[in-house]
């Protein structure tokens, strides 16, 4: 769980005492001061006994159970144990846990199959991805296998039965009455030849997170654009004094932040989250930062209580996140309690974009490439064309709370921010 942990709190025990469980199965669930951590059974057993209760704090090296491990006994033995130190269980559980060959299932038989969908299983053991890889099962249809282990947890024999009846739930159709209703067909897309690249767990999060956002929320984009000339120009002179009178790089982010952070004081609604038929109006600022990792894969840093902090202290906190992240170093604490998130696409190049809200939030900033362009300027003596330093922003919000009034208002005022930045501001 990391070498810096020397300690760990018990939150819950999965398995109680004298239950039998398979390789795989979560036992316990363990908080650390960086991130909460489900333990795996690393084959199958009993629990005899527990040796600490949930809440308790225990030592890194402490001894948290007895378990009773099972083992393949070995034919040459006339059935002998192998290992004096455990004992085996039944061979028909040992007989259930090993995988099975999957049954020749005429397509009729899936064709007809009308069930709905079962979105109780949320978190699934590394045996059982394992498993779900190899047979090449999403997520989404793990979500809808029968689960038989406790609190609702998948175990593999779950998984191999689920094969076995010939996967019935691997195209979600809802329960319909109508038998003239569309029904969706049975598809089988030629994926071509190629590098097979198998994703880590993290871009598997995220796949699962950035669907679920669009399945959750009706996404709505709005776009403005904004002259960041003054702003451009005060950056320019001024990062030299300020690094040096802070030690702080000053880029463009603690800027865009500061900023952010006053049109959501500006528009407290847009600073919410959706709970059934609630919306909660968050109290505190917390201006996330979708980064890009050394991987590729994507993280979200955040800046905690933005709208009460200086420049200084704003810059402080953009860079510590993004080393952080450079260096695969972010913590759970750095990543946890954002409120509204800004995603900067201008960072490689893109114009514009139109983001994926970051969940449960009701809205996201992307901000574009700061290009210069020829513009139209109002003036004294009439309109003139001058080079300007100009930005695409685009604001992506949850239609179900959010409406185009709020939206559009709300990116038009963080585009006015960035527009009405104090050349004469002092560092």
């Amino acid at each position: 769980m990391g070498e810096s942990i020397t300690e760990g709190t018990i939150i819950n025990w999965l398995v109680n005492e004298g239950d039998s469980f398979e390789e795989g199965d979560i036992l316990l669930e363990v908080a650390t001061d960086k991130v909460d951590n489900e333990v795996p059974a690393t084959s199958s057993g009993t629990l005899v006994k527990t040796m600490f209760q949930a809440k308790d704090v225990v030592p890194v090296g402490e001894v948290i159970a007895v378990l009773e491990v099972s083992e393949t006994l070995n034919s040459s033995q006339d059935g002998k144990n192998t290992s004096d130190k455990t004992k085996t269980v039944t061979s028909k559980k040992e007989t259930n846990s090993q995988p099975k060959k999957v049954k020749n299932i005429q397509p009729s038989v899936i064709d007809t199959a009308s069930f709905s969908v079962n979105n109780t299983n949320t978190f699934f053991s590394p045996l059982v991805e394992k498993i779900a890889r190899e047979h090449h099962i999403s997520f989404e249809e793990l979500s809808r296998i029968p689960a038989t282990g406790h609190e609702g947890r998948l175990r593999k024999s779950d998984v191999f039965n689920y094969i076995q009846e010939g996967r019935p739930y691997k195209f979600a159709q809802p329960v319909v009455q109508d038998p003239t209703a569309y029904r969706i067909p049975q598809l089988s897309f030629d994926k071509g030849k190629g590098k097979v690249v198998e994703m880590d767990r993290m871009r598997q999060m995220i796949a699962d997170h950035m669907v679920y956002s669009k399945h959750t929320s009706p996404h709505v984009t709005a776009y403005v654009e904004a002259d960041l000339t003054n702003m451009v120009k005060w950056r320019n002179d001024n990062k030299k004094a300020f690094e040096e009178k802070y030690g702080e790089r000053l880029t463009f982010t603690p800027l865009f932040v500061e900023a952010v952070a006053k049109a959501v004081k500006d528009f407290p609604n847009i600073n919410a989250s959706v709970d059934g038929k609630n919306i909660i109006v968050k109290e505190d600022i917390n201006i996330g930062m979708a980064t890009a990792l050394p991987s590729g894969n994507l993280i979200v840093p955040v800046v905690k209580n933005a709208d009460t902090k200086d420049l200084q202290t704003l810059a402080q906190n953009v860079n510590e996140m993004a080393g952080k992240a450079r260096d695969n170093k972010l913590g759970g604490d750095d990543i946890k309690g954002s409120t509204f998130t800004i995603s900067n696409v201008g960072t490689f190049g893109s114009v514009m974009g139109t983001p994926i809200i970051n969940q449960p939030e009701v809205a996201i900033l992307a901000l574009g490439i700061i290009k210069k362009r020829p513009e139209v300027i109002e003036t004294e003596n009439g309109d003139v064309i001058a080079i300007r330093s100009m930005m695409y922003l685009s604001l992506s919000f949850d239609h179900r709370v959010v409406d185009g009034h709020l939206g559009g208002s709300f990116v038009r005022r963080v585009a006015d921010y960035f527009e009405q930045f104090d050349t004469n501001r002092k560092i």
